[in-house]
């Protein structure tokens, strides 16, 4: 009697130690189910998926308490990693505004840099004119190339000079390549480029084309007269291993002496690693993408 009663014991016990494994198995496959990837949230998307020619695009859309969050890229889903900006309405649904003194930064416009042999720069910008002496940055890639500017690519906003009207813009484009070649692609002097600081938005492209090594300037969908070439340079060639960030707005170097962070609007950024054709641009500018 006394054995049966043992072997009782044992056999609730051990039922007892099965129904406790298969409840906490249970629970963990619940637990589990709980920890699915949260929602990035509503941020635009668009029909260029990883892997094709838009390689970074920033529509400033996002409507939530978090400043990261509505600056982030749709082609990687990557955040900024800072944005001191302001957020405006812009040509399409929201912007960024600069003050001078604050941009947004990124870790890197993806794999544009590495994969740019052609490439285009587009975007939607609004600003009411430049202080004389003054020049602003509306993009820089930053770079730990060693150039003296810390820098793969910018683009900056130039005073006109005395006399000149608010609307009337100069315009530099810098390349700097792997080797340390760079140049300065600009409209200034005679090509100055009449009614985009009006304070009103207009839509702005550059298209680089390795074959001719020339890079063009499209105006609200329009090419300009005057085309910048870069000598028989070809292939952009840009040095993606020292990439150090990306920035909307400034600039890497805050010391240079002259210059400051963007004070206008900027919309509706992107980033090809394609020379896009005239009717892309057109379809860009009509579309206010």
């Amino acid at each position: 009697m006394v054995i049966q009663n043992h072997a009782i014991k044992n056999y609730m016990k051990i039922n007892i130690k099965i129904f406790l494994s298969l409840a906490l198995l249970l629970v963990l496959i619940s637990s589990c189910k709980k920890l699915d990837k949260p929602a990035l949230g509503d941020y635009p998307k668009d029909a260029s998926a990883p892997g094709g020619a838009l390689k970074f695009y920033a529509a400033f859309d996002g409507t939530t308490a978090d400043p990261l969050m509505n600056a982030v890229d749709s082609i990687r889903a990557s955040f900024a990693s800072s944005n001191a900006c302001s957020s405006i309405s812009g040509i399409s649904g929201k912007a960024v505004l600069g003050n001078g003194s604050q941009f947004v930064k990124y870790i890197s416009p993806n794999d544009f840099v590495g994969t740019a042999k052609n490439f285009t720069v587009a975007f939607w910008e609004k600003r009411n004119g430049m202080p004389i002496g003054e020049a602003e940055f509306p993009f820089s890639i930053a770079s730990n190339n060693g150039h003296w500017a810390g820098t793969s690519m910018m683009l900056l906003f130039d005073h006109a000079g005395a006399g000149a009207t608010n609307s009337l813009a100069v315009l530099k484009f810098v390349l700097v390549d792997k080797n340390m070649n760079d140049t300065w692609l600009t409209w200034e002097g005679s090509n100055k480029v009449e009614g985009i600081q009006d304070n009103n938005w207009h839509h702005l492209a550059f298209v680089y084309n390795a074959t001719s090594s020339a890079l063009s300037l499209y105006v609200d969908g329009a090419a300009n007269t005057n085309v910048a070439t870069w000598s028989g340079h070809g292939d952009a060639n840009m040095d993606a291993s020292n990439v150090s960030g990306f920035i909307i707005g400034g600039r890497p170097k805050e010391d240079l002496g002259w210059g400051r962070s963007w004070t206008g609007g900027i919309d509706q950024f992107r980033m090809y690693n394609t020379a896009l054709s005239s009717a892309d641009i057109a379809a860009l500018y009509s579309g206010k993408k």
